[in-house]
């Protein structure tokens, strides 16, 4: 399997040679550096003597309840719980899910968008399938496109919007439309909605949502998937989720029993009560809608409504992400890194994904600093 170096080994290797003193600011992982609220912490002490026990695969009742209450108060969605699916985070669901789903097939296709989070290119690696990619930045402004031809040949087609590195994001109108297309199309579409909880202004709408505006109420054919990680800045938890057409899900519930992925049950337990409280998300929507303000003043730059990414371009982005590490000691991530050459072209050359992490003192000297750079 000819798997390509994460974007983060890439970016070991550049900047290897690069001389640097003091202390570094890194702009280039998507981690958010807040402290994990208290009340979750707590709950995961409170809940370590559950260690001694197996947890299930398929997730603890209260956490699915708890599960089934987001999706409900967030998106007024209402699922059984055989309609959702906890999970070990959402990379691992990213990586085995497509495999689960492929297997067998006698065309394996899957598209998925350009720039993108590499998990998607991998997991069609390990299952020998074809990608189609979607280029985001050609002349429809940050939207996936397929022709009819392409939708015909497609298996899987998997979305992220709210979008990791763009910072783009569809409205429940695109989204309907992409619902309609799995439909009249037969295939399946999986929406990463990782960042939908960051944002400011109008709620960033699910996938969910636009499957019943069509009628489509049993979710055929469609899927979201989630996680608590940016929403509580809690990655370390590890707690994510799969949702939409039971269908599939009751056969892939029944596959990872045998993957070894059940999260422990100290974890799940903290889970519950964080996917259960909204009020601890407002402060992390508060401190990142100040960075992207931050960033639209000082870069002059138009800057995204949800996620909490700047999609910088700089021109040579190679160049200044090394400038930028050796005047500044600020790390940031190549956008050539998290795309790939399509049609003669990489839609992510030229720029930079800025991730606007930490508390607004720091972003703000971080700011200048990359204008001053630039």
């Amino acid at each position: 399997m000819d798997f390509q170096p994460y974007p983060f080994e890439k970016l070991n290797t550049l900047i290897q040679s690069i001389p640097t003193t003091g202390q570094r600011i890194s702009l280039s992982v998507g981690e958010p550096q807040f402290k994990t609220p208290d009340f979750i912490t707590k709950a995961l002490g409170d809940n370590a003597p559950l260690l001694n026990k197996y947890p299930k695969t398929g997730g603890e009742e209260s956490l699915k309840v708890a599960l089934q209450g987001f999706i409900h108060k967030r998106f007024n969605v209402n699922l059984r719980l055989e309609e959702i699916v906890p999970s070990f985070g959402t990379r691992e669901v990213l990586f085995n899910f497509p495999q689960f789903y492929l297997f067998g097939k006698d065309s394996k296709v899957i598209a998925h968008p350009n720039p993108f989070y590499q998990i998607y290119e991998g997991a069609a690696i390990a299952s020998g399938a074809k990608t189609i990619y979607m280029n985001l930045l050609e002349e429809n402004a940050f939207k996936p496109q397929l022709t009819k031809e392409q939708m015909q040949e497609c298996d899987l087609v998997i979305l992220n919007f709210p979008n990791n590195p763009t910072g783009s994001s569809l409205t429940l109108e695109e989204l309907k439309l992409w619902v309609q297309w799995a439909l009249e199309y037969d295939f399946l579409i999986l929406n990463d909605e990782c960042y939908s909880e960051i944002y400011t202004g109008l709620k960033p709408s699910s996938i969910l949502e636009a499957s019943i505006a069509v009628g489509n109420t049993s979710f055929k054919n469609v899927l979201a998937l989630n996680s608590i990680s940016k929403r509580s800045s809690a990655p370390g938890l590890r707690s994510g989720f799969i949702a939409g057409d039971s269908a599939v899900l009751k056969d892939y519930a029944r596959y990872r029993t045998y993957v070894g992925c059940a999260s422990p049950l100290p974890l799940q337990e903290a889970a519950a009560l964080a996917w259960s409280d909204e009020a601890h998300t407002q402060y992390f929507q508060r401190q990142y809608a100040k960075n992207l303000k931050l960033a639209e003043e000082i870069l002059g730059v138009e800057v995204p409504k949800e996620t909490f990414y700047v999609w910088l371009y700089v021109g040579d982005d190679l160049a200044f992400s090394k400038k930028l590490l050796e005047k500044e000691n600020i790390l940031v991530l190549p956008g050539s890194f998290l795309s790939r050459v399509d049609r003669g072209i990489n839609p992510g050359s030229g720029y930079v994904r800025l991730a606007l992490v930490y508390e607004e003192e720091i972003i703000r000297e971080s700011l200048l600093r990359i204008k001053q750079c630039l």
